[in-house]
């Protein structure tokens, strides 16, 4: 039994989002509740478990070790709870289903999506990589956030980020002392397969348990971190890409704003249907008005003389 199934799941959120954000500011407004109160139900987490979570006064926000490995954990019961409710009633409002592979983190969208389209609910759905494509082809979710490479036929997808592979060692292993290594390094040691991610969490036991090494993307390292492994980048292994994909034919206008969001659009951008006007009928264009000047007043004649000359008669 996990240590944390006695905690409520509430709680457990608002400690990853603190945990993700590493900012207790930022993911108190995004979860809608005071800072004072985020900051107290994580006290009262760290006292439940008996450890701190974060490092006292560390200015950004840090995790401690044991906070690192509560995170892995607190996803993945999150995730297996989230699985296990009952689907929600269907009552005909509007909804977008949107699945994610395990290592990616979907809390900022979440939040932007909640602050943009309140009232159109947003069903996030963990989906292992095993069946990323077949949740797509076969109408389980909306999108995937997918691991690439996939069967693009059918498909549209957009990259979005790639990751860098790390090499999980045991912590007392020579390789901890460095900052990165090549797969040179590691021909003496005893390599995991770990071509399967969504049994990552096995595969990071066997390498405690047999001090070998096991090459994985660096969200999935963080995700299963154990305070006996560390990681360390791997230089001549190809990266892993992240992806947001979606059946071509299933392109609805709230898949078109899920991508603005993920895009990082202004709410008002053009390119989602949201920010655009309707075309106002075109008018005939008037003609410009233009005045005519007013006609000059003729100037006046002088007289010759002036007055004092007007009553004198010339002499003869």
């Amino acid at each position: 039994m996990s240590r944390l199934e006695s905690i409520d799941t509430t709680h457990l959120r608002w400690f990853v989002a603190v945990a993700e954000e590493l900012h207790f500011a930022r993911a108190a407004r995004g979860l809608g509740i005071s800072r004072q109160r985020l900051s107290g139900t994580v006290i009262e987490l760290e006292e439940e478990l008996d450890t701190k979570l974060f490092v006292p006064g560390a200015q950004p926000t840090q995790l401690t070790d044991d906070g690192q490995a509560l995170l892995g954990e607190a996803r993945e019961l999150l995730a297996a709870a989230e699985a296990a409710a009952p689907a929600p009633e269907t009552d005909g409002s509007e909804r977008l289903r949107v699945g994610f592979v395990p290592g990616v983190t979907v809390t900022k969208w979440e939040r932007i999506w909640a602050d943009r389209f309140p009232d159109i609910a947003l069903e996030l759905r963990p989906i292992p990589m095993k069946d990323q494509e077949s949740a797509l082809r076969e109408g389980a979710v909306d999108m995937c956030f997918v691991r690439l490479p996939i069967d693009r036929e059918g498909m549209s997808a957009i990259p979005l980020y790639r990751e860098l592979p790390v090499v999980v060692v045991p912590k007392d292993h020579p390789i901890a002392l460095f900052e990165q290594v090549a797969t040179k390094d590691l021909t003496e040691e005893r390599m995991q397969d770990a071509s399967d991610l969504d049994d990552a969490a096995m595969t990071m036991e066997l390498v405690a348990a047999v001090s070998g090494a096991a090459i994985v993307p660096h969200s999935i390292a963080r995700l299963h971190h154990r305070k006996d492994l560390v990681y360390r980048t791997v230089t001549d292994v190809r990266e892993t890409e992240i992806a947001l994909a979606w059946p071509a034919d299933r392109t609805t206008e709230l898949v078109e704003e899920f991508v603005g969001v993920v895009r990082g659009r202004s709410q008002r951008s053009s390119r989602s249907p949201s920010g655009q006007q309707p075309d106002k009928k075109k008018q005939p264009a008037k003609k410009p008005v233009v005045k005519k000047a007013a006609p000059k007043k003729p100037a006046a004649k002088s007289r010759q003389g002036g007055a004092k000359n007007s009553g004198k008669r010339r002499g003869r």
